[in-house]
């Protein structure tokens, strides 16, 4: 606190000389007269002080008053104030890590808006909301379709400078259009590039000619916990705030509208509703997650996808508009407590391999069909979700470590991942559905149906159209492939099967060894 007459300026002055020590001769120059004079007379000071004793003295000091000791008090709060933080610290002193990485990342950090077009049945008589009024006049008059727009906030961060940006999937999902506003208050328009459900992550493209401030990804391998950890969010509208805190947990499972997510940051940095999508910072203002999720339940617990894992989703997106599922031709199921008394009663964890398609690095690699996978690139596996999603961090064209338990013995080979050959889908849907399709009129018609397969199991006929796979609506032979390609793994996939006026959405379980 500085008074409006100033005197306070002359303290600060007389702290910063004792600071750099001086000598008594600055201290008495920079205070006012009446102590110096006190101080001179009083002591058997150096020359230099003698010489300030014969400065008129303008009012008695209370140095003359109480002697050694008045002297000596005013010099403890003399040292007081100089060593009292409100006083001798400035801006350069407060300038924290955390400060500076926030300001090296805030530039890049973009609040997101959304609007989406919805439509929506509105009862005739709105004024009777009574549901057997509503019935009664559901029965006789047409219910009335109503548009309105509905606007959706979340965050973002440019993660490169000609403009590519980082998000939640559900941020922007059914986004009619999408306004970025960056910290300067610039807004601009962006186009969806591309989004993957699995992991919850989207990039945009922000319509721009210029450069525009990025931020740097780091890496989420060598988290600690208890490490701080920095999220710049729009929780609430409330544009570009920062709240800290520390890494709670990593590795965490996540079940959210019947999806689970593995392998999440838990960190209890503040993160709330307008949060998602924004970055998860380490203290050094490199990215490490991207904020998605928060347990309603409690206070404090946040999650936010690895960056390692969103690197690997945007090279994707950005090349090809979608996620490039890694091929290893290895088939695999959950291991059930009578497999596992099969298999010696000891087994924990781990997958086994059902199956290995042919011509597949899995052949190359030596992986057999009864082989229990426990790891994955040094991360263990306990589960088919969990097999698919590490197996969905993996590159294209990259080496692989996988450690397997054969018999009694652990063995560890090297697996290469590889693309998927498309021209192997329709032998693919041959043998894990039991369908074979063909385009027709922009729609998906069943040509025949194998005996005893699973689309048989549950009435597929020939005639009937594949109108959606996976819970994505297709409408061509190449989405189709694309779609079940992506799927192969899964122990059953939901199919939609049109037949005549009637859809049907009906789980389908995957066949084939």
């Amino acid at each position: 606190m500085v008074p409006a007459n100033g005197r306070a300026g002359a303290s600060v002055k007389s702290v910063v000389l004792i600071d750099a020590k001086p000598g008594f001769n600055s201290l008495s120059t920079a205070m006012a007269a009446p102590i110096t004079s006190a101080v001179s007379s009083s002591c058997n000071m150096n020359h230099g002080l003698q010489s300030l004793a014969s400065t008129p003295v303008p009012a008695p000091s209370p140095f003359r008053r109480g002697g050694q000791s008045s002297r000596r008090l005013w010099l403890t709060i003399l040292l007081l104030l100089a060593t009292h933080p409100a006083i001798a610290s400035g801006p350069a002193e407060r300038r924290s890590p955390i400060v500076e990485a926030v300001e090296r990342v805030r530039p890049a950090v973009v609040n997101i808006s959304t609007t989406q077009v919805v439509e929506q049945e509105v009862a005739p008589f709105p004024q009777f909301r009574d549901p057997m009024f509503e019935e009664f006049f559901r029965d006789f008059f047409a219910p009335r379709r109503q548009r309105f727009t509905r606007t959706n906030l979340g965050s973002g961060v440019i993660i490169r400078d000609e403009g590519y940006v980082l998000t939640n999937q559900h941020v922007v999902l059914r986004a009619a259009r999408i306004t970025l506003t960056l910290a300067d208050g610039r807004e601009f328009e962006a186009q969806l590039v591309g989004a993957d459900a699995d992991s919850d992550l989207a990039v945009l493209k922000i319509n721009h000619d210029g450069r525009l401030p990025a931020a740097r990804m780091g890496s989420s391998s060598d988290l600690m916990i208890g490490e701080t950890v920095i999220a710049i969010g729009d929780p609430f509208g409330l544009s570009h705030t920062v709240t800290t805190g520390v890494v709670s947990a990593v590795g965490r499972s996540l079940h959210a509208e019947d999806q689970t997510y593995y392998d999440l940051i838990q960190t209890d940095a503040s993160i709330n509703p307008g949060n998602s999508g924004g970055p998860l910072l380490n203290i050094e203002g490199e990215v490490i997650g991207v904020n998605t999720a928060i347990y309603q339940k409690a206070q404090g617990i946040g999650f936010a996808v690895p960056i390692d894992r969103a690197r690997r989703v945007v090279a994707d997106l950005i090349s090809y508009g979608e996620v490039q599922p890694a091929w290893v031709g290895v088939l695999v199921q959950p291991i059930t407590p009578e497999i596992a008394e099969h298999l010696g009663g000891k087994r924990r964890g781990g997958v086994l391999v059902r199956g290995v398609e042919p011509d597949s690095p899995a052949v190359a690699a030596g992986i057999r069909r009864g082989d229990v996978i426990l790891e994955i690139a040094g991360r263990p596996v306990n589960s088919v979700e969990e097999w698919e999603s590490r197996l969905r961090d993996q590159p294209l064209d990259s080496s692989v470590r996988l450690t397997l338990a054969r018999g009694q013995d652990e063995i560890v080979v090297q697996l290469k991942t590889s693309r998927f050959p498309m021209e192997h889908a329709d032998d693919l849907a041959w043998q894990l559905l039991g369908l074979r399709v063909k385009e027709r009129r922009r729609q998906l018609e069943v040509e025949s149906v194998r005996r005893n397969s699973p689309a048989a199991e549950i009435g597929i006929r020939g005639g009937d159209i594949i109108a959606g796979l996976g819970g994505q609506s297709l409408d061509t032979l190449d989405a189709f492939r694309r779609k079940l390609i992506a799927n192969r793994n899964a122990q059953r996939v939901l199919i939609s099967v049109q037949r005549g006026a009637r859809l049907y959405h009906v789980p389908l379980p995957l066949g084939g060894d």
